[in-house]
């Protein structure tokens, strides 16, 4: 296997603010866009080929990435006039794939952060002979997941919407993201319309008597659709918990990118990122978040689990948990923010506004 897709054109609707001016695949975590550990961990698997299928912000991922020469790869960029689903995506890429009809093709999501040992998935779908293998990873609380039940030898028996009752959970296996497709499975998804490969081409090939073969890796795994699984995994990149050859730095309890600015009596735990240009002031404690490139953590000010966008203000002594500020926002002195609360780009809020407890 030497050539891979990556879907990387949804809008990350759940990650706004985030997302308004950044397409969640490029939204920095652990100081890189998401997309390079991915790139990263898919070139460390024998991957030379990868095709994006773009779409929201499509015209953000060449200029930064351009050939793929960087990073040991030939990246090559398709983009969706009209949002086409996951399956519709991948055939919208076939044209550029170079593989033959029985040869694999890694398939994964953007926006998953896993430690799969991809090339155990390629091994295992060349071995059984399957027309599509899937990783399977093992949930405590499958009721939020779609379920993927297997026989003893690892075959896919069905494709089940998300359990109602007790009764309904059968397996706590679920759909991990990432798949290798037969070259020629890629061809027979209908062309030129939406498609989902969950909800339609799987359960039409399981109908049709294909081989699906599952693979349970239940490695790290983390699907980081929300701004709070964002964070963390951007967190577990720097503590070395999540696998990544391209954390730009040494594992540890924080990463420090070189053009930024801590005040030595500062504290950064928890797998903290300081993006470039960024400054952190006199007594600022920052724990388990990301500051993103040129922002600004003013003097004893508290910031944990929490995401800080380009180029905003946290003022002296307030106190964020998680909470995302959005690029370019001025939180004022003295506010207390909390529990998923969003600051969109460029608000300001004034000192001493809004608080959860007393301020005394």
């Amino acid at each position: 296997m030497t050539e891979a897709i990556l879907l990387v054109g949804g809008k990350g609707t759940r990650l706004r603010p985030l997302t308004v001016h950044t397409p969640k695949p490029m939204v920095p975590a652990a100081g890189v866009p998401f997309l390079t550990h991915q790139l990263a961990r898919a070139r460390a698997a024998g991957v030379e080929h990868i095709v994006l299928a773009t779409s929201y912000l499509a015209e953000v991922f060449e200029p930064y990435f351009g050939d793929g020469s960087a990073l040991g790869l030939h990246i090559e960029y398709v983009t969706e006039t009209e949002p086409l689903g996951t399956g519709g995506a991948i055939r919208n890429v076939a044209s550029r794939l170079r593989s033959g009809p029985d040869e694999p093709v890694l398939i994964f999501n953007g926006d998953i952060l896993t430690g799969l040992d991809i090339r155990a998935l390629v091994s295992t779908h060349e071995e059984s002979g399957a027309d599509v293998s899937l990783h399977l990873t093992k949930v405590t609380d499958p009721r939020a997941y779609g379920l993927v039940p297997t026989d003893e030898t690892g075959r896919v028996q069905a494709f089940l919407e998300k359990p109602q009752t007790p009764e309904e959970i059968v397996t706590d296996q679920i759909n991990a993201g990432a798949y290798v497709f037969r070259r020629s499975v890629i061809d027979t998804i209908p062309v030129g319309r939406p498609v989902s490969v969950e909800r339609e081409t799987f359960p039409d090939l399981l109908a049709s008597g294909a081989h699906l073969q599952g693979m349970v890796d239940s490695t790290y795994w983390l699907d980081l659709g929300t701004p709070q699984a964002f964070v963390r995994g951007s967190a577990d990149l720097v503590l070395g918990r999540a696998p990544s050859p391209a954390v730009p730095g040494r594992c540890g309890d924080r990463l420090v990118l070189p053009t930024a600015t801590v005040a030595p009596d500062a504290k950064l735990t928890g797998g903290t990122v300081v993006g470039e240009h960024a400054v952190i002031g006199e007594g600022a404690r920052v724990d388990g978040s990301t500051v993103l490139a040129g922002a600004v953590i003013e003097p004893n000010a508290v910031v944990t689990d929490s995401l800080i966008g380009a180029g905003a203000r946290v003022g002296a002594r307030t106190v964020l948990a998680g909470a995302v500020i959005g690029d370019g926002a001025d939180v004022g002195a003295d506010n207390e923010l909390r529990d998923g609360v969003r600051v969109w780009c460029g608000a300001g809020l004034p000192a001493g506004s809004v608080r959860f407890s007393s301020d005394q």
